[in-house]
């Protein structure tokens, strides 16, 4: 690139003058990013980042990054690698004047990707949403003159749709790759063909120490900076490991505070239903504890109801916060100084796909040696480490991919639209496994989103446009035909947003369950989320109450609806921007509910169960597995002497609890209509399948069609029951 020869040279020379101006209080230089005259927050600051163990490394890294297209970069969390090398990338691009592209760094954590924003802003004294930006699913903060961005890895992987080669940057970030999160895998899978094709492209990869063999290994011979790391503290490890690690950690914890000595905890528990428990009884036992000890402060750090981290402030004076979190965060406490104690149960819990159940469950394994690494220089040299395991257990050396463990059948899709868009292929570091990857590219085909060469349909690519799983994608187009758009919003995003159902606090079921009995639908649970969604909307039309007073009153979650109702007007936003028909609202019309059920039959007809015996027992069409309903279902174990269906249509099933999500009644014979002959054809032999048989092929002769099964309701109750259970 033009001009990078001199650029590398005379950085002492820039420093020097930077530490003279700050000196003598010169505030005359100008910022070559804005062209104003620096701050005298931007000295201060720098002195701060120059105390900083990477920026030792600056002029190597300069060099390096002038001379090769791939550059590895390993440090830990406390380094400063994620704040100073973006800048560093940042003076490269425009040394060249820009004419390659500008800087985009990816993150695996939306709230991470907006602080880190904020911080670099901060640090180069120019304005965040303009020099520096960021971009987060529903949340964009740039525009024309950015010139450094942070993103979460799904949009950058979002943006290459439109953009295969990102030809409007010039450097490439990608932050965390060590995580092996499915989107930071494929976005280094197809990096490593985009820099073929643009060879003035520049690729950083920023990883924590050890970087992973097979990470080093994907792009063959490239350059690699180690940064130093600060000192650890002293570690203390357990002498045997512990079931009841949780705790143990918690008690470990108030031990400390009782101890009076300073600095804030980090809790690392294994699954975020653990750390919102700990939360909860953190608070409880610091409400008993003796004033003298200063107030302790419980602090979530997992993605929550609302899908992002709170952020961190300053601790107040005389209280202590205990930091509680989970795997794959430990970058979060890039900011945290005062931690000075870490407790780590050093155990995770992940969910595993399984491409034959299609279904999840739940694995706890031990974290990894980089995981551990990390967690370790936390706290400091003066800081102590508590690992409740022994030290000599055997920590797997990387984190597993997620790719290896994932439904891919969202990431076949979009690789599907990048061939078509002229990329034609990803290097993957781990190959998804052939099973996985055969099942996804076969639902796919299920759905209509491929032509018989295994191409990418028109389907398939409207599909892609959405950001959905396929099965919603399907089912959302297929409401514009049936005219129930306006209602299959609202369930795609309720479905995509956290659950706005809170777990029942203890001794508290059975009122959670009445507030919520309130909103339930005869139809199942997709309606029932419509009447949640609506009502939710009408509260804030009212005059004595907030939304969150309103929430709280009927035990919902309300930074969940808010993101539901967020993500409804994305959903809109995307079908009127590829032209489709939204059809006015008609919720609770018998007409409306036949529609909502045929568009959720578009998409999730592969998802259908059978009550084989009348007492709650569904059996599964395509695994011919047998699950109950899940007890927060309207039909549910609450709800069976109400009558259960005898043919629902279900959302999701567990694995680890062997029950099947957010239920809805549906006919046979709908079913019999809605499902691709071929895909009827493949289903396991089964009764099920036989009974479903009989109705086709009455169907097809004419002859008058017999009930499975008496229904609980005839038709008429049925819709007299939908026009009463819709809230008014």
């Amino acid at each position: 690139m033009a001009g990078n020869g001199e650029l590398s040279g005379e950085l002492g020379k820039e420093e020097e003058d930077s530490e003279n101006l700050f000196e003598f209080g010169d505030d005359l230089e100008l910022n070559q990013f804005d062209g104003l005259p620096y701050s005298s927050r931007y000295y201060r600051l720098l002195q701060e980042r120059k105390t900083l163990p990477v920026w030792k490394y600056r002029h190597e890294f300069m060099t390096l990054l002038e001379n090769n297209q791939i550059l590895i970069v390993s440090g830990t969390t406390k380094t400063g690698k994620s704040t100073q090398i973006p800048q560093w990338c940042a003076e490269f691009c425009l040394s060249a004047q820009y004419q390659h592209g500008v800087v985009v760094c990816s993150q695996i954590q939306r709230r991470q990707a907006v602080d880190l924003a904020l911080r670099v802003a901060d640090e180069m004294d120019v304005n965040i949403g303009h020099e520096i930006g960021y971009s987060i699913p529903l949340e964009t903060c740039c525009s024309n003159d950015t010139i450094l961005r942070y993103c979460t890895d799904d949009i950058l992987l979002r943006e290459m749709m439109s953009d295969p080669l990102l030809e409007q940057y010039g450097v490439v970030l990608v932050d965390q790759a060590h995580e092996r999160t499915v989107s930071t895998d494929v976005l280094l899978g197809l990096l490593r063909e985009v820099l073929l094709q643009r060879p003035e492209l520049r690729l950083v990869v920023l990883s924590a120490p050890p970087t992973p063999e097979t990470l080093l290994t994907h792009y063959g011979s490239v350059p690699r900076l180690h940064l130093e790391a600060p000192s650890a503290g002293e570690v203390i490890h357990s002498s045997s490991s512990s079931s009841e690690s949780f705790y143990s950690a918690l008690r470990l914890a108030l031990e400390v505070h009782r101890s009076r000595e300073p600095g804030d905890v980090a809790v690392f528990l294994a699954t975020e239903q653990e750390v919102v428990c700990a939360c909860n009884i953190i608070t409880k036992e610091a409400s008993r504890m003796s004033v003298s000890l200063g107030e302790l402060l419980a602090v979530p750090m997992c993605s929550g109801h609302a899908g992002i981290c709170p952020p961190v402030t300053e601790s107040p004076q005389m209280s202590r916060r205990i930091f509680v979190s989970c795997s794959q965060l430990e970058d979060l406490f890039w900011s945290v100084d005062s931690i000075a104690f870490v407790i780590d149960t050093g155990v995770e819990k992940r969910l595993v796909y399984n491409p034959r159940l299609r279904a999840s469950s739940e694995v706890i394994r031990p974290i990894s040696k980089c995981q551990a690494e990390m967690r370790k220089q936390l706290t400091g040299s003066t800081g102590k480490c508590f690992c409740l395991y022994p030290e000599d257990v055997q920590l797997p050396a990387e984190i597993h991919p997620r790719i290896l463990e994932s439904n891919i059948t969202s990431t076949a899709l979009f690789l599907k639209r990048m061939e078509a868009a002229g990329v034609t292929h990803c290097h993957f570091i781990n190959r998804p496994d052939p099973e996985g990857l055969m099942q996804a590219l076969e639902e796919l085909d299920y759905l209509a989103a491929l032509d018989n060469d295994g191409n990418l349909s028109e389907m398939g690519i409207i599909m892609s446009e959405l950001p959905l799983e396929p099965q919603m994608a399907k089912a959302l187009l297929a409401s514009c035909e049936f005219d129930c758009a306006s209602e299959m919003l609202t369930i795609a995003a309720m479905l995509t947003a956290p659950s706005c159902f809170i777990e029942p606090p203890v001794g508290m079921l059975t009122e959670v369950m009445r507030c919520h009995m309130k909103f339930q639908h005869p139809e199942g649970d997709h309606f029932t989320l419509i009447n949640i969604y609506n009502t939710f909307k009408r509260s804030q039309r009212e005059p004595y109450f907030s939304q969150e007073q309103w929430c709280e009153q009927y035990y919902l979650c309300c930074a969940a609806l808010q993101t539901a109702d967020a993500i409804r007007s994305q959903l809109s936003d995307v079908l009127k921007r590829i032209e489709l028909p939204i059809s006015e609202p008609a919720f609770g019309t018998k007409t409306n509910a036949l529609n909502i059920k045929r568009a959720l039959l578009a998409g999730y007809f592969m998802q259908m169960a059978r009550d084989v015996d009348g007492s709650g027992n569904y059996f599964m069409l395509l695994n011919k597995h047998v699950a109950q309903a899940h007890r927060l279902s309207a039909y549910g174990a609450k709800a069976q002497k109400l009558g259960l269906p005898e043919w629902l249509l279900f959302h999701e099933y567990s694995l680890t609890d062997n029950s099947i999500r957010t239920l809805t009644h549906i006919s046979p014979h709908a079913f019999v209509q809605m499902a691709p002959q071929y895909f009827f054809c493949n289903l396991p032999p089964s009764e099920s399948k036989e009974i479903l048989q009989n109705i086709l092929d009455r169907d097809r002769t004419g002859i008058p069609k017999a009930k499975t099964r008496p229904e609980p309701k005839t038709e008429t109750q049925e819709s007299e029951a939908q026009e009463r259970c819709v809230l008014q």
